[in-house]
């Protein structure tokens, strides 16, 4: 992650930057989870109440198209957005109710860089995604709590 925010990222690559522009900039530096164009509406409304479901779409889209944000796709029908110079994760989807799980796990990514070497290839990058339903009663039973 460059340490940079959204908004100076715009700048560097010469994005014009309307005030409307700089809000959905800032909501989505000071976002945690992975909003929809919806919730980054809500979000931007709070702060100017004049901006438009539209001026978000386009925003979304040209912060896209520049590299600034990544569109994610959980399989909910709904395209939901980070920054795309977060540092590195992986996602696990609770298929029940949307929840977002973000981890890193340093087995996966050696297996990962394994497999690849194996087939003759060098990973440059990868996306992993986990789609799940949460254990049946307190979780006690999952091989993470066995150890």
């Amino acid at each position: 992650m460059t340490g940079e925010t959204i908004l100076a990222r715009c700048a560097a690559k010469g994005l014009r930057m309307t005030e409307q522009r700089r809000i959905i900039a800032r909501v989505m530096d000071d976002s945690v989870d992975h909003p929809d164009v919806d919730a980054l509406y809500a979000r931007a409304m709070e702060i100017d109440p004049r901006i438009s479901l539209a001026t978000v779409y386009r925003t979304v889209k040209i912060f896209q198209e520049a590299g600034i944000l990544d569109r994610l796709e959980f399989g909910d029908g709904r395209a939901r957005y980070e920054d795309a110079e977060r540092e590195h994760h992986d996602h696990l989807i609770d298929i029940e109710t949307g929840a977002v799980i973000e981890f890193v796990d340093p087995d996966i990514e050696a297996l990962q860089e394994r497999i690849a070497r194996r087939l003759g290839y060098r990973l440059t990058g990868h996306r992993l995604e986990l789609y799940a339903v949460p254990l049946e009663g307190d979780g006690q039973d999952s091989e993470e709590n066995k150890e």
